[in-house]
């Protein structure tokens, strides 16, 4: 039995490097970004001091390879450091989340090797990068948009808006999808690397939002825009390749966003229960309690090991759209119910800004939202089981 248990490991045991860029994530969340969450949340903006730290740390290009001046890192690293920062900071978490597991992938994986030298460096160690799709009419039904692109000699000339951007206000390198052939429908949306600076390019309105609010979420104006041809990444009218198949990495990405939720959540409140005393002991003795924090960390747990599972699935080069849809299904549901929980046995306090919790509850929200509904996860997995 003892060699057994050797040679099936748990699945949430780490490689030595993912356990060092765990720890040193952990860390970093601690010492430079926890001091700053309140202020961060009140003012609704991003830290641009801890911009740049993201960068000497290597959190913002960690599995560029090597020789594009990244960390040569893997997609695990990745979502463990994501999960780490997360579970300090989700506004924070989905900042260097979008970079890793949606720009740099998609450049890792469609870019050609001109496209790669130019921006990977530059992904890796300088600039923020943002992915757009999203429009007014285009959420769910991401190839509905009306984003246009036509053709003009050496470029091609973009209108359109984009709605929902991420990293917005921080970015300097866009992937946006316009399409170049409307009438092709989704055969012809192609992902264009816009820069900011270039002519018809500008960031218009930064939502105010419930959660994750140190996160700029913004507009994207593009009026007659002018992009280089060189600037098409992968294949004219292959755009939705790269969509679909980014957005099938990023939402491993958001699951381990949401695992940290819970997990800060959780850490806050087995705290507190501990500390806070009511009828003469610690409320953390009442076995209502008990049964309550239970059922937490084995939330936690469970959406944990299925986000785990993708990333090793994705790793491994098999199919893992299944397993990345119940991840971030799954995983937005734990951050939701077990931060409302925290609330509840914070009490009072956990429904005012002077304690951790409430701001665990409202950046909960988003998982079911963003990078793909709740229901859009249950129809993936619905069709896969039934293929």
């Amino acid at each position: 039995m003892k060699e057994l248990a050797e040679m099936i490991p748990p699945l949430t045991q780490l490689t030595e490097d993912e356990q060092m860029l765990k720890e040193a994530a952990a860390d970093f969340a601690e010492a430079s970004i926890k001091p700053l969450v309140h202020k961060m949340d009140e003012e609704a903006k991003l830290d641009p001091n801890l911009v740049k730290e993201f960068f000497e740390m290597g959190l913002m290009g960690i599995d560029i390879p090597e020789k594009y001046s990244g960390g040569g890192g893997t997609f695990m690293m990745s979502i463990v450091a994501i999960e780490q920062i997360s579970r300090v900071d989700a506004s924070v978490g989905v900042f260097m989340d979008v970079q890793n597991t949606l720009v740099n992938n998609a450049f890792v994986n469609f870019a050609d090797e001109e496209l790669k030298e130019r921006f990977l460096p530059q992904l890796a160690n300088e600039k923020v990068g943002a992915y757009c799709l999203s429009e007014a009419g285009s959420g769910s039904d991401a190839f509905a948009l009306k984003c246009k692109a036509v053709e003009d000699g050496d470029y091609y000339v973009l209108n359109g808006a984009k709605l929902w951007i991420t990293n917005a206000n921080e970015a300097d390198i866009f992937l946006v999808m316009a399409n170049i052939n409307p009438e092709a429908g989704y055969k012809g949306i192609t992902a264009f690397v816009v820069e900011r600076g270039m002519e018809g390019f500008s960031i218009s309105k930064k939502e105010d939002k419930l959660g994750i609010r140190a996160s700029s979420t913004c507009e994207i104006l593009l009026e007659d825009c002018r992009v280089p041809k060189e600037n098409v990444l992968g294949e004219p009218g292959k755009g939705y390749k790269v969509a679909i198949e980014t957005l099938n990495e990023g939402r491993i990405g958001i699951g381990a966003q949401m695992v940290g939720i819970a997990q800060g959540a959780f850490d806050a409140a087995l705290e507190y229960v501990q500390e806070r005393k009511q009828f003469g002991k610690a409320i953390s003795e009442f076995q209502s309690v008990q049964f309550d924090l239970a059922r937490m960390a084995t939330d936690i747990e469970t959406a944990r090991l299925l986000v785990y599972n993708a990333a090793r699935i994705k790793m491994a080069g098999q199919p893992f759209l299944k397993e990345a849809a119940m991840a971030k299904f799954y995983s937005s549901e734990v951050a939701e119910r077990v931060s409302s929980m925290a609330v509840d046995l914070y009490g009072g306090n956990g429904y005012v800004k002077e304690y951790p919790v409430e701001k665990f509850y409202r950046d909960a929200k988003i998982g079911k939202i963003y990078e793909g509904t709740t229901n859009m996860q249950l129809s993936t997995i619905a069709k896969l089981l039934l293929r």
